[in-house]
C-alpha cells in the first residue's frame, strides 16, 4: 500500500481538495483508494495534533482541549489504531491523508518523525504531496487566515525577511514562545517558514527520503471546476475515472480594511491578556472578528512583490524538477507598488470596541476556567483540585467497550462533555397554550410557506404532523413517496383531493437515494418555485417555535433580514414508551438531549428554512447549496437564535458548532425513534438519505437522548388536536389513518417474532445512559465523528 500525505500548505486549494475527496469516497474505494475517516471527517487535523510537539501545545489542540501531553499521547495511540482498523477493513493499495496545518505548522524534524513513525506500521512507501502558489498570493491568502486566529503583527514581518540569506531561520525566529493563557501560538503570531519551498522540500525529503516530495501547482481555473477530479488523480496515482467534481466558485479573500481592523483588535487584545488574569475563548475572540467586519477590496499580492522576487530563481527551479509545477501558474502578479496597511475606515479605534466588548470577554473567562481547568493548572504548575469523575453508571459498565470507556473519562471536564446550560428558554415547565392562528390568505400566484417531504410507511403519523405544521403556519406541502405498504400513499392522496398536499410518486428514483432524487424533482415544482419560503424536513421532525405565539410570522418579525435559518436538531428519546400506540407524537414524547452537545456530529445537525430568492440553485437534505453567482452578499444565515452565521454556512456545513449554536427562537424537534416498536419498524424500513447504512443499536444509541426534558412544543397541542379532528372529520381519511394504525401494529407483533428483531428490541431497551455515557458510546461506535 502507498500513502500519499496531502500538506497544503495553501489554505483555499487545500479545503477544495479535500471537499472532492470526501464527495468521491465511494467511487475512490470502488478503486481501492481509502480517503481516511479517522483522522478526521474531512480535513485530517487529528493526524497533525497526534504529532506536534508535546510540549508546546498549537492552537488547534488548545481550541480542541488536547493541549495536555497525555491526553495528545491518548489521542495518538487512539488514531494509530483507528488508521489500522481502516487499512484492514478496506485493504486499500493507496491510503490518502491530508491536513493543512501539517506544511503550515510542523517546522521540526522531530515532528516529521513523529509522523513518520505513526504511518510506519500501515507501510513505508510514504509519498508527500503539497500544491503551492506563488508565494505573495500564498502568503495574502495565509496572512488572512492567520489574522482571523489572533495574529498582531503586519505583513511587514515577511517583507523584512525577503532580503535575509536564509528566509526559513530568519522566520523562524520571529516565532514568539507558546503562551496560550496569553494568546501566544508561534504558528499564529510568526513569520510564514514554509514560504522557502526550496527548504520546505529538504526537511520533508530529510525525513521521508530523497524524491519523496511532489510539488503541484495550484491552477485555480482546473481546481475549482468539474474537472478536478483529474488533478486530484493525477496527485495520487489513480489512473481510473472517478466522475466530475462538483464545480466551486473560487473562495474570497478577506477585505484589506478588515483585516486591518482584526490585527489592531488583535493587538490591543494581546496587550490586555499579557497585562490582567483574563482568558478570551478562542471562538469568541474569532466571533468579535466577525463583528467590526467591513467591505473592501483584498490584499493585493502585487504589493509583496519582493518576496516574489526573492524566490523567483527558486520556484524556476522547482518548476524544472517537479513537471506538475507548471510556471505559468507560479508567475507572480503585476506589481502594484509596496504594500501598505489599509485604512480600517470610519474612524475605526481598536480600543473602543474592545471596551464594548469587556463584558462579554468577562463572562466568556468565567466559562474558560471552567471548561479548562486541567490545562490551567497544568500552564501554571499548579496541582489540579477537581473532583474524579463520576463513575459509570451499572448498564453502562456492562454495555461500554473499552474504547468507550477510555471516551467517557476524556470528556470529563473537557470543553466536549455536554450539559443543559444554554440559552433563555424555560423548557420544563409548561406555559399558556398558543392560541389557534388563522389560515393565511396568499396572494395571487404565492403558494406561501412550504414544506418538501419524502415518506416511506409514515401512515400513522401523517395526520398529526400535517396538523402540527399548518397550526404554526406552513401553508403547502409537497410529498414524496417510494416503496410505501402501510397506507402512507393512501392517505397522502386523499389529503391531495381535499387540497391539503400535493403528493408525487417516487417509486421510479435514480442516483444516490430517493430523497436526493425527489429535491431535485421538486425544484420543477410550481408549488415550490412559487414559494416564499421553503424547509425540507421528514415526518419525524416538528418544527418548534419558541417565541411569540409560536408561528412563522413570529419568527421573521425577529429576524426580518434572515434569509436562510438554521433549525439545529433536537433529538428526542423513546422516553420509557416500548408499545406504539395512537398518541400524539408531541404529547408523548418529552426527553431529549441536553442542549450543549458539540459530540457526536449528528445531535447538533441543521435542517435549513429558507427565502425562496434564487440564492442556491439545489436543494439538499439540511441545506440549499450551490450558492448562485452574484448573491454572495444579498444571503444572510441566522442560528436558532437569530444571530448571524452567514460566514460559517453561506457554501456549505450542515451542523451547528459551538459558535453557532442557538435554539432561543426556533429548534427542530427530530423525533427519530418515537417508541421502541417504531424503531423495529424503522429499522426493517431503512433509510431515505442513506440507503447503504444499516439502523441498528448504534443508530439507537446516537438518538435515544432520554436525561433532560422539553414540553415547550406542547404549548401546541390544544390548536393541533382541533386541526387533527377536523381532518379525521373526513370519512375516507379516517379510514386509511385506521389502516395505517393496524398494519402497523401487525408490523410490530411480527418483528417481536423473528430473532434478529426481539434482540434488537431487548439490547435497546437494556441500555440506560448518562448523556456522557451516550456520547462516549457514540464516539467510540461512529468512525464519521
Amino acid at each position: 500500500m502507498r500513502i500519499y500525505v496531502h500538506i497544503g500548505p495553501d489554505g483555499p486549494s487545500t479545503d477544495r481538495i479535500q471537499r472532492v475527496l470526501d464527495a468521491k469516497r465511494g467511487r475512490l474505494k470502488d478503486e481501492n483508494v481509502l480517503y481516511a475517516r479517522s483522522p478526521g471527517a474531512r480535513n485530517h487535523t487529528r493526524l497533525f495534533m497526534a504529532v506536534s510537539d508535546p510540549d508546546r501545545a498549537d492552537v488547534l489542540r488548545f481550541n480542541r482541549g488536547v493541549m495536555l501531553p497525555e491526553k495528545q499521547q491518548m489521542l495518538r495511540d487512539e488514531l494509530a489504531n483507528q488508521l489500522a482498523q481502516e487499512v484492514a477493513r478496506d485493504t486499500p493499495q493507496v491510503l490518502i491523508l491530508s491536513a493543512q496545518q501539517l506544511g503550515t505548522s510542523l517546522c521540526d524534524r522531530s515532528a516529521l518523525d513523529r509522523l513518520r513513525a505513526l504511518l510506519a506500521p500501515l507501510s513505508d512507501d510514504i509519498r508527500i504531496v503539497a500544491w503551492l502558489d506563488e508565494p505573495a498570493r500564498a502568503l495574502v491568502s495565509r496572512y488572512g487566515a492567520q489574522v482571523l486566529d489572533g495574529r498582531a503583527r503586519g505583513l511587514d514581518l515577511e517583507l523584512n525577511l525577503a532580503d535575509v540569506d536564509d528566509f526559513w531561520e530568519a522566520a523562524m525566529d520571529t516565532r514568539p514562545d507558546t503562551a496560550p493563557l496569553d494568546g501566544m501560538f508561534p504558528e499564529v503570531q510568526g513569520a510564514n517558514f514554509w514560504l522557502d519551498y526550496k527548504r520546505l522540500q529538504s526537511e520533508w525529503e530529510a525525513v521521508f527520503g530523497a524524491g519523496s516530495v511532489q510539488f503541484r501547482s495550484i491552477n485555480r481555473d482546473t481546481l475549482w471546476s468539474e474537472d478536478a477530479t483529474d488533478e486530484i488523480c493525477a496527485a495520487f496515482g489513480i489512473d481510473a475515472q472517478i466522475g466530475k467534481a462538483e464545480a466551486e466558485e473560487l473562495p474570497r479573500l478577506p477585505s484589506a480594511p478588515w483585516l486591518t481592523r482584526a490585527r489592531q483588535f488583535n493587538d490591543a487584545v494581546l496587550r490586555l491578556l499579557d497585562r490582567q488574569d483574563v482568558l478570551l475563548p478562542r471562538p469568541l475572540w474569532r466571533k468579535l472578528l466577525g463583528e467590526i467586519k467591513v467591505p473592501g477590496g483584498p490584499i493585493l499580492a502585487g504589493s509583496l512583490s519582493a518576496l516574489s522576487m526573492r524566490f523567483e530563481d527558486d520556484i524556476a527551479a522547482l518548476c524544472a524538477e517537479h513537471p506538475a509545477m507548471h510556471p505559468d501558474d507560479m508567475e507572480a502578479d503585476p506589481i502594484c507598488g509596496d504594500w501598505v496597511e489599509a485604512d480600517p475606515t470610519r474612524g475605526f479605534r481598536a480600543t473602543q470596541y474592545l471596551m464594548a466588548f469587556r463584558w462579554r470577554i468577562a463572562q466568556g473567562d468565567k466559562d474558560e476556567r471552567a471548561a479548562r481547568a486541567a490545562e490551567l493548572a497544568h500552564l501554571k504548575g499548579e496541582p489540579l483540585d477537581l473532583p474524579d469523575a463520576p463513575a459509570l453508571t451499572e448498564s453502562a459498565e456492562d454495555a461500554l467497550p473499552a474504547r468507550a470507556k477510555q471516551n467517557f473519562v476524556r470528556l470529563h471536564g473537557s470543553p466536549y462533555a455536554p450539559h443543559n446550560k444554554l440559552g433563555r428558554v424555560n423548557e420544563e415547565e409548561l406555559a399558556a397554550a398558543f392560541a389557534p392562528a388563522p389560515r393565511r390568505v396568499l396572494p395571487q400566484g404565492s403558494t406561501g410557506n412550504v414544506i418538501v417531504g419524502c415518506m416511506k410507511n409514515e401512515g400513522p403519523y401523517i395526520l398529526e404532523w400535517i396538523a402540527y405544521h399548518r397550526a404554526v403556519g406552513f401553508d403547502n406541502f409537497l410529498i414524496y413517496t417510494n416503496g410505501c405498504s402501510d397506507g402512507t400513499t393512501e392517505i397522502l392522496d386523499r389529503l391531495q383531493e381535499l387540497g391539503v398536499l400535493q403528493h408525487r410518486d417516487n417509486n421510479g428514483w435514480s442516483g444516490k437515494s430517493p430523497q436526493q432524487h425527489a429535491l431535485d424533482a421538486a425544484l420543477d415544482e410550481p408549488v415550490i418555485q412559487q414559494a416564499q419560503w421553503i424547509a425540507h424536513i421528514d415526518v419525524d421532525e416538528f418544527v418548534n417555535i419558541r417565541c411569540g405565539n409560536g408561528t412563522l410570522a413570529e419568527v421573521f418579525d425577529r429576524v426580518p433580514d434572515a434569509t436562510n435559518i438554521a433549525m439545529t436538531w433536537r433529538l428526542f428519546g423513546h422516553n420509557g414508551v416500548r408499545r406504539f400506540e395512537d398518541r400524539l407524537v408531541i404529547q408523548q414524547f418529552d426527553t431529549c438531549a441536553p442542549k450543549y452537545c458539540p459530540k457526536p456530529h449528528t445531535v447538533w445537525g441543521f435542517k435549513t428554512l429558507f427565502r425562496n430568492i434564487g440564492a442556491y440553485e439545489k436543494i439538499s437534505c439540511h441545506r440549499p447549496n450551490k450558492l448562485a453567482e452574484g448573491f454572495e452578499d444579498k444571503v444572510k444565515w441566522v442560528n436558532g437564535s437569530g444571530r448571524d452565521m452567514t460566514e460559517a454556512a453561506l457554501r456549505n456545513g450542515w451542523r451547528s458548532s459551538k459558535r453557532t449554536i442557538g435554539y432561543d427562537l426556533i429548534q427542530l424537534n427530530h423525533y427519530a425513534l418515537r417508541s421502541a416498536e417504531s424503531f423495529l419498524i424503522k429499522r426493517q424500513r431503512g433509510r431515505a438519505l442513506h440507503v447503504d447504512r444499516n439502523i441498528g443499536l448504534n443508530y439507537w444509541i446516537r438518538m435515544d437522548w432520554s436525561v433532560h426534558r422539553d414540553i415547550t412544543i406542547k404549548r401546541n397541542i390544544p390548536r393541533v388536536r382541533a386541526e387533527y379532528d377536523r381532518l379525521l372529520r373526513d370519512d375516507a381519511l379516517r379510514a386509511a389513518h385506521h389502516r395505517a394504525l393496524e398494519w402497523h401494529r401487525a408490523k410490530a407483533a411480527e418483528l417481536h417474532g423473528m430473532p434478529e428483531f426481539a434482540d434488537l428490541y431487548r439490547q435497546a431497551l437494556a441500555l440506560d445512559l448518562t448523556e456522557t455515557e451516550r456520547v462516549a458510546y457514540a464516539l467510540a461506535l461512529d468512525m464519521e465523528t
